[in-house]
């Protein structure tokens, strides 16, 4: 895949993440979407991850993925990025820091490999203003 294509891709994730755009899931996720994450190792359905994604939604209102740097070569992409949502009874200011690695097929994403640090990580850097830009937010 070619970088625009992997940037056009990862916008519109973005957009399923912080807008809610459900509607782009199936021009993002391939029919069968592998994980390797806490949970272990397991191939859901496109639909099935989508309602995984609302579920995190739902459980933590507000919820930002910011992301730290990313790296785009052929049919991978890598991201350093954290979680970022208030807790819905404290109000107070949640983090989880992590690194995950997706591999494309056919423009949609195929699979995936997530490592995330303990409840409270964070980054000491800047966060990118957007997944794809190059800049940081000032």
């Amino acid at each position: 895949m070619s970088e625009n294509a992997m940037r056009d891709l990862f916008d519109r994730w973005e957009s399923v993440w912080h807008e809610g755009r459900f509607d782009l899931v199936p021009d993002c996720v391939a029919p069968h979407y592998i994980r390797h994450d806490e949970a272990g190792d397991r191939t859901v359905t496109r639909e099935a991850y989508a309602e995984e994604v609302a579920a995190v939604q739902k459980q933590r209102p507000g919820i930002r993925v910011v992301v730290y740097d990313h790296s785009f070569v052929g049919d991978r992409a890598w991201f350093r990025f954290a979680f970022r949502w208030n807790d819905p009874q404290s109000g107070e200011a949640r983090s989880r820091a992590g690194m995950q690695l997706y591999r494309a097929e056919d423009g949609k994403l195929a699979e995936t490999w997530i490592a995330l640090q303990p409840l409270g990580s964070a980054w000491p850097d800047a966060p990118q203003a957007t997944w794809t830009s190059a800049s940081a937010i000032k």
